[in-house]
């Protein structure tokens, strides 16, 4: 989800591929070893079994954006795993379906955390069955927080001497705690929160709270921002932390081409898109069924798009949640998460690889 670089060139692929990330065919990538202190925070494993998960309670609800697309839950446990600013749950709700949503309350308190969903009526159903399914006392699971977009404190992993946050819409959510820690830690930063119009806009309210250190602009009365607008000043040894729609974040990496005195951190919430793909076919070994995936599309997508039921949540090949074994065919490998063996025993991940040279696959669902 989360992605770090400090520019030379232009920024790497959610996958660590810039050849699969359309915005990013201009150059090549390169990441800085300045982020090596905090890779204790930053390194990210897979959700485990389902054995051995935290219950969490629903404890209270309450629609944070005045156009009620967006609800606030607060999720109550004993003795919770602390966590760091930019951190989210995998959520495993009733229905079985696995989401991943972002921490936005205070990281020091260990009987509850915060999320807030968006609903996204053409979804993949998990944020509908959070607005119309968890009512309070209700129950969930978890494993605990992980964390793919870890705030890098100057001095500690970071030669940055201030922050520039920037978020769209519900990209507001990993960024609030952030706003707090720079605060506490007594770090300059400044702020865009953008989005269609103030009644859009989750947390508007406690994003104000902070003043003069924040903008709030909406299209609705400005129009779409640019890219020099998202990033303000951002002079030499400004860190970048940005959240939210696609465009947004294109535009920003794009303006950011050759800057090697910024770093830019970024978390997106959808899946990438899908670049010199080639179209091939997947057989499901348990029904025989045969299914065409598009060159645009992702083979979690076409299996989706037939009736082929099979477990996701992040979308971006970070999670591992669709990690599923090939019988027969050649894979292109497009995430960063599985190791070698795994490679070698057979397993893909289905939200980013695919067939290798348009071949066609074999998967044991």
């Amino acid at each position: 989800m989360g992605v770090f670089t400090r520019y030379r060139q232009t920024p790497p692929s959610a996958s660590g591929r810039t050849r699969h990330d359309l915005t990013l065919s201009l150059a090549d990538a390169t990441l800085s070893g300045l982020f090596a202190a905090s890779a204790a925070i930053r390194r990210i494993r897979p959700p485990r079994a389902s054995t051995d998960t935290i219950p969490l309670t629903v404890a209270a609800r309450r629609v944070v954006a005045r156009d009620q697309d967006v609800v606030e839950l607060t999720l109550t446990g004993e003795r919770l795993p602390r966590w760091y600013p930019g951190a989210h749950l995998d959520i495993h709700l009733p229905s079985g379906r696995i989401r991943q949503y972002s921490l936005c309350g205070d990281p020091a308190r260990t009987d509850q955390y915060r999320i807030a969903v968006r609903r996204i009526p053409d979804g993949g159903g998990g944020s509908t069955e959070v607005h119309d399914a968890l009512r309070e006392g209700a129950t969930v699971h978890t494993h605990g927080p992980r964390n793919a977009f870890p705030l890098t404190v100057p001095g500690y992993g970071s030669p940055a001497r201030q922050f520039r946050f920037i978020a769209g819409g519900i990209g507001i959510t990993p960024v609030l705690p952030m706003l707090a820690m720079a605060r506490r830690i007594g770090v300059d930063w400044s702020m865009l929160y953008t989005g269609r119009s103030l009644d859009s806009l989750p947390f508007v309210d406690e994003v104000a709270g902070y003043g003069a250190a924040v903008e709030i602009r909406t299209d609705d009365r400005h129009g779409l921002p640019s890219a020099a607008e998202l990033l303000g000043d951002c002079p030499e040894g400004t860190a970048v932390y940005a959240c939210g729609p696609a465009p947004m974040l294109a535009a920003i990496r794009t303006a950011l081409v050759g800057r090697d005195d910024v770093e830019l951190h970024f978390e997106r919430f959808a899946a990438p898109p899908v670049v010199d793909g080639r179209e091939f076919r997947v057989t499901v070994a348990s029904t025989g069924q045969t299914v065409a995936v598009g060159a645009d599309e992702t083979l979690l997508a076409g299996l989706r798009r037939t009736g082929v039921h099979t477990p996701y949540s992040c979308q971006q090949g970070f999670c591992g949640t669709c990690r599923t074994r090939v019988l027969s065919g050649t894979v292109d490998h497009r995430d960063t998460l599985l190791t070698d063996p795994e490679r070698a025993a057979g397993m893909m991940l289905t939200c980013v690889s695919r067939a290798a040279d348009g071949a066609d696959l074999t998967l044991d669902l």
